[in-house]
């Protein structure tokens, strides 16, 4: 039976915390939503209250529809984003995104951050199997896909319009409740609450 968590959970994660998005991440965000890499694969929302409307969106977890995160690290600063979206309770699926600013990058951050919000998937919302999707174009999205446990399970051709106004092929990766953890792991069952499609958050 899959659960639903209607507001937003703390998750410590040691490198990072998976934590709500706050009015002091504003600058960060903006920084973020400008870099050619976030643009060209995740755009966030423009405007004068883009910040502001993103931080609002993705602290409201009511729809039970994604459970959101900032990603942040030791000093609590932001370093990226990663979500859990398009939950599927009849199916009990879900699709990842997610984004590493880039004062934060090669540092292991994404990795972790997309482990842990699958294991939250798992073990608190009850989902089965979790997606992600990624252009074939950016590797670096792959590289995390593949360092997060998840296996590459085909290529999508011509899959997605990303902001450049291109079809791009896509891989489709796929992480199951029952799929050892990275390093060889067990993954606690469902029910057991424990801390700690990349093309958009």
């Amino acid at each position: 039976m899959v659960n639903i968590v209607d507001h937003p959970v703390c998750v410590p994660a040691g490198i990072i915390t998976l934590r709500d998005f706050r009015l002091d991440d504003e600058a960060d965000l903006l920084a973020a939503f400008a870099d050619d890499e976030i643009a060209r694969w995740n755009p966030g929302p423009i405007g004068d209250d883009a910040a502001t409307g993103f931080i609002w969106s993705r602290n409201d977890w009511s729809g039970g529809d994604h459970a959101s995160w900032a990603v942040a690290d030791g000093s609590d600063r932001l370093v990226g984003s990663v979500s859990l979206h398009k939950i599927d309770p009849d199916q009990a699926d879900a699709e990842i995104g997610y984004w590493t600013a880039p004062w934060g990058r090669r540092r292991g951050y994404a990795a972790r951050a997309v482990q842990t919000a699958s294991s939250f998937a798992f073990t608190r919302l009850g989902l089965h199997r979790v997606h992600l999707y990624h252009a074939v174009d950016n590797p670096g999205s792959c590289a995390v896909a593949r360092a997060a446990g998840f296996t590459h399970e085909g290529t999508l051709r011509e899959s997605f319009r990303y902001v450049d106004g291109r079809f791009h092929d896509e891989h489709l990766h796929g992480l199951l409740e029952t799929d050892p953890l990275p390093g060889g792991g067990v993954r606690q069952g469902r029910g057991v609450t424990r801390p700690g499609r990349g093309r958009t958050t």
